[in-house]
Parts: C-alpha cells; structure tokens; sequence
C-alpha cells in the first residue's frame, strides 16, 4: 500500500519500500555531500544551516518621543554621570573640610541700648522677684503692700516702683505698659530678633498682673480703684513716708496707705487701655487675653458711669501726677477697645465730634501734640489714622477720622526744624516741655510717633506728607526721631549718654534710693540713710537703663543726686525710649511695622451709604 502527499519544497512525496542496500545509500550520500559543496547557498539558507549572522551596529538611538544620534546620547550621558561624580566629590570636600560662617552683624546702637532700657524695669519691680530678674542688689520688697493699710486690707503685693522712690502710681504706670504693649504690637518681629520678644511680653504681664488687684477684675461692674500705694506729701511734718525716707525698697517698715478712687474716669480708662492693648499682645493666650479684655470692658464702664479725675484738690496724687481732664483717655482708650474687641460702639465713642473737642483735638496751644502720661490725644490720633490708612471704614466715620489724620499731619509738622512750634537747643534738643525740666520723656515719646507713624505711611505705600503747599518724605521724619534719640544717647554738647550704663559717660549719682543705698549687712532707717542722699560718691550699683530727667534749655547737666529734675528717672520716661528704640533698630528680615495683628479682633467693615444732600431750594 502506497501512501501520497505533498513534497513541502514543491514536489510530490512518495512513501514507498526501499530495497536498496546500505553501500548504495552511503554512495548517494556522498554524493550528495559533494553537490551541496559545489553549489553556492543562498543567504536563507545560510541562515538555516548557521543561525543568524551578527548585525550591523546602528547610527541612531530610539528614545520613544524621539531618535538621537548613538555618539550624542552616549556623550550626554557621560557628561551627566561625570557632572555628578564631581558634585559629589565637591559636596564631600565641603562637609569634611573646616570652615567658618561669617559672624552676624553686631548690633545697631538702638538695639543695644533697647537692652539695657529693658533692664530698667527689672529694677523697679516690687514684690516677690522672679528667678532670673538679674538684677543682683534688689530683693523682694512691698510684701505687706496692702495687708499694712488696716482700712483696705487685701493685697497689692507686685507692680512697679514709679520712680526713685517707692510709691506705686497706677496712673503712669498704667500708661508706660501701654506704651510697651503699642510698641510690641507694631514691632514684636523686631523683639523677637533682637532677643527680647518673651523679655519684654514677662514686664508687661507684670505690670497688669498687678493692675488686677487693684479693683474687682472678676466682676462686670465695679465702683472702685486702688489708684495708689504709698504716699509722697511731706507738707504735714516729719512722718515717715516714701518721699520723706531715704531707704531700700527692701528695708520698709513705716505704713504704706492705699489711696482709693471712686470717680476716676481718666484712670479707669487709660487702665482699660492697658488691659486692652495687652490682650493683643497676648492673643495667644486666649485665658489670659479674654480675662484682660473682660477686665478692660468693666473699667471702661466704671469710667463713663463715674465721671470725674482720679486727683482731685487735696488727694496726694495732685502732687506729683495730676490729671488734666479725662476726655483725652475716653479717645485713648475707646480706640484701643474697639482694636481689642471689634465693637463697633468703642468706634463710634472714639470718633465722636464732641469727645475730640473736650479733648483738645480742635485747639492749639503750646503745648499740642505734646504726648505723655497726661496727654494721650496725639497718640489716639495716630492709631486712628491706622485705621483710615489701613481699613479706610467710609462714612459715618471718615470725616472725623480726616480730621485726626490731618491733625497728626500738623503735629508731625511741628516736630520738624524748619517750623518754630518748638525751640531747639544748641545741642539740637527739642523743647517739647517750652524749657521746664525733665525733658527727655517728652522728647522720647515724640520721637516714637515720629518713628511709627511713618512707618505706618511706608506699609502704605504713602511717601510723605504735607505741611502746608511742602511735601516732607517719611526720611526726613524718621530722621528726627534719630537725631533726638541720638542726643539722648551721647551725641549732645556734653558727649554725655542719659542712659545708665550706655556707653562710656553716663550719670552716676541717679536719685534712686536702691541703687544709692549698698546692699549690705546694715539696715539703715528712714533718716539713716539719708547720708547716701547726699553723699557725692558714685552710686554702689549701676541702675542699668535708666533714662534720667535730662539736661536743662541750654544743654546742661548737673550729675546730683538730690537733683531729680536732672537725675531721676521714670517708668513713664522709659517706656517711651524703650519704644523709640524698637521702632528705630535695624534688624534683617525684620523692619517696618505688623500691619495686621492690631486689627485681629475687627471684623470687616461695610461703609453705610451716607444720606441724600438736602433738597435745592431756590
């Protein structure tokens, strides 16, 4: 049986019996060997017999979204991987060689003396000091404060000596911590860089942690401030008091009474204005900002409820820090509770034509936009004029708030030399105070509202301002807030530095009875030490950053002791260096004013559409 198919290289195939021997298929075999020999095969069929043959390198690269050329991509491949063998290479020598970082800039002279204006305060605490307080001759003092006065009898243990005495004044103390929270506000960058941000937050906490002890801080309405501890007035014979004893702080044993005020507008709201301002600057701390503005708002009450001044005829205070009205804090602080609350009534209260005019925003006078303890209206006016620059809230309030804006203008204008609202020394000292003594706190508190407010036109994109048809650059008013600083710092007629322990000539017989007193075994009494008083050896312990009185109108200076016109310094007079310097210093990364937190707690103001003009009458 024979089977068929197909050949598959083109013939027929025939399956069949094959008879033929092995010699002869050997035969074939070879001959076929020899065929396959002779005869040229085709590349297929090399292909077959071989497997493939080697292929030829290509020119070009396929990278997917395009071809480039081999020799390109291999170089740009090695010119990569040498790149970062060499970066690293680099990087290595780098972290393992030495080297040194270029050391920060020192300090500017404003900063350096911010840090000893600073230290001023730690001085003047009373109470139980805190670890750290850093100033080595003072010890707790005014413990009994309060127990000692049998008719009131709670504590008033803490708080700030005003000056170089002992007595407790709320009413400039209230104002230097509000001055120092303003000055924190606007410029806590600054603080922070210059390592003084927690410093100078602890002396304002300080300061209102006693101020609450003063009145009923937990209760909505109160009807009475503890407005002063210790007494001044020697008029009535020798008794032993603060003014009439010559002792530390931490020697005291006479009595220290509590002086009282039931009607006392002008404390009540500039204590409000402290607790306001305050809560700003501690804003982080909700429990303690929301105790602050809660006690804020009972104060501000009590002083529109109970009108009338905190010194009245006959009270100690008038003696030595007596108020000249209350209509200048209403404008305080109603501002600074409307920036502390976002109440729109504080607002309206602060731009109230009527209230201006009381306060004097209308008149002139010699001594207008002369800022101070008792004359708050200059700086109301600035931090108003805040508000119209940055907020700009329209009608009903931008008619008022012009008017402030132009009158800070006028008040700025005064400041400069070219006008003669102000005598100059020789030294280029400006008469603020028209020649009476103790004019350097006047001089720092200008300087300050020269300084901020134009800053506050910088952050505005405002280059200057106007006085009269003159067009004055923010230069030219930051200058004079340097040049008077600087007069306070040394550069005057007498090369001498007003502040204790800056630079190299500076006061050494302050009217401070710590720092004249050693601090030894010896506890001398009332009369005792009296002989330090007078003594004209130097003070035993340097009262580091004390601003002092300052010199006379014709730039002199007398370093005595029982001169405090010209060697005593103030809490009051402080806070305004301390927040000239900040708002002067130079810091990198840290210039110019916070434009926003001030107006945290204000909500967005929607202006009202003002009324239709009244109807034409012909």
């Amino acid at each position: 049986m024979s089977m068929y198919g197909r050949d598959p290289w083109g013939g027929a195939l025939e399956i069949n019996a094959d008879s033929a021997t092995d010699d002869d298929r050997s035969r074939n075999l070879q001959d076929y060997d020899r065929g396959a020999l002779s005869r040229q095969l085709d590349e297929t069929q090399q292909s077959w017999l071989l497997g493939p043959t080697e292929k030829k390198k290509k020119k070009y690269v396929d990278l997917g979204c395009m071809i480039v050329s081999r020799k390109l991509f291999v170089w740009t491949v090695g010119t990569i991987v040498a790149c970062g063998l060499l970066a690293g290479l680099i990087t290595l020598i780098v972290k393992t060689v030495p080297h040194h970082h270029r050391p920060a800039p020192p300090p500017d002279n404003y900063t350096q003396a911010l840090h000893k204006a600073l230290m001023f305060f730690n001085a003047q605490k009373s109470g139980p000091l805190p670890k750290g307080n850093n100033v080595s001759w003072r010890g707790n003092s005014g413990m009994r404060d309060g127990f000692s006065d049998n008719a009131y009898g709670k504590s008033l243990v803490g708080g700030y000596y005003d000056a170089g005495d002992a007595i407790k004044f709320n009413f400039p103390q209230s104002y230097a911590l509000t001055l120092l929270s303003w000055s924190v506000i606007e410029y806590s960058a600054k603080y922070e860089a210059a390592g003084e941000l927690n410093h100078v937050k602890e002396l304002i906490k300080w300061g209102t942690d006693y101020l609450l002890k003063t009145f009923n801080s937990s209760a909505d309405t109160i009807d009475v401030i503890a407005a002063q501890v210790g007494v001044g007035d020697t008029s009535k014979g020798p008794e032993p008091n603060d003014h009439y004893c010559w002792m530390r702080p931490e020697d005291i044993n006479y009595p220290r009474p509590v002086y009282q005020c039931h009607s006392c507008s002008d404390l009540a709201a500039e204590m409000a204005s402290t607790m306001a301002s305050a809560s700003i600057v501690f804003k982080d701390n909700a429990a303690y900002s929301k105790k602050l503005v809660h006690a804020a708002t009972a104060l501000f009450k009590f002083s529109r409820e109970q009108r009338g001044r905190y010194s009245p005829p006959g009270t100690d205070p008038v003696n030595f820090y007596n108020s000249s009205g209350y209509y200048d804090e209403y404008e305080w602080g109603a501002t600074w509770m409307y920036y502390a609350t976002g109440n729109i009534s504080y607002l309206k209260l602060a731009t109230t034509p009527g209230i201006a005019k009381h306060a004097g925003a209308f008149w002139g006078g010699p001594d207008y936009g002369v800022f101070n303890w008792d004359n708050k209206l200059p700086g109301a006016q600035v931090l108003l004029s805040r508000l119209r620059l940055f907020l700009s809230p329209g009608y009903p309030y931008e008619e008022i708030l012009r008017t402030f804006h132009n009158q800070t203008n006028i008040v700025m204008c005064s400041f400069l030399p070219v006008f003669t609202s102000f005598n100059r020394t020789k030294g280029g000292l400006i008469q603020l105070n028209h020649g009476r003594p103790q004019p350097l706190q006047h001089v720092v508190n200008a300087a300050f509202l020269a300084s901020v407010y134009s800053d506050y036109l910088d952050a505005a994109d405002t280059p200057g301002w106007y006085c009269g048809p003159n067009f004055f650059t923010t230069d030219v008013l930051r200058d004079f807030a340097r040049t008077q600083i600087d007069y306070v710092l040394g550069k005057n007629p007498r090369k001498m530095s007003y502040v204790v322990g800056y630079g190299d000539h500076y006061p050494k017989h302050v009217h401070h009875r710590a720092a004249s007193i050693p601090k030894d075994s010896t506890r001398y009494t009332c009369k005792g030490g009296r002989r330090w008083l007078d003594s004209p050896k130097p003070d035993p312990h340097t009262l580091v950053g004390a601003m002092v009185g300052g010199p006379d109108k014709d730039d002199g200076f007398h370093d005595v002791r029982s001169n405090y016109n010209y060697t005593e310094p103030t809490i009051a007079g402080n806070a305004g260096l301390v927040a000239a310097l900040i708002s002067l210093s130079k810091h990198e990364n840290a210039n110019g004013i916070d434009k926003n937190t001030i107006f945290s707690a204000v909500p967005p103001i929607t202006p009202m559409t003002p009324p239709p003009p009244a109807a034409w009458k012909p």
